[in-house]
């Protein structure tokens, strides 16, 4: 079942609807970034991408050494 979960960006209401299990984590996650009730800025958004991509490398990175490890074992 999809769910509609909505960030207001600059005075805009964005809507991106997604299956409901990722709604729930999605939000919690946007709460961390975002004012969920209100508006954020172009910044906020900025913001909260360079950190979810600097959370991304760090997991790649970890994967990547963990692979360099197995592949030794």
């Amino acid at each position: 079942m999809n769910v509609k979960v909505s960030l207001t960006i600059n005075a805009k209401s964005y809507d991106i609807d997604v299956e409901e299990d990722f709604a729930n984590f999605l939000t919690h996650q946007m709460s961390q970034d975002f004012q969920i009730d209100g508006n954020n800025d172009l910044r906020a958004l900025l913001g909260a991408y360079v950190r979810k991509n600097f959370a991304l490398y760090s997991q790649e990175k970890q994967i990547a050494a963990l692979s360099d490890q197995i592949q030794t074992i």
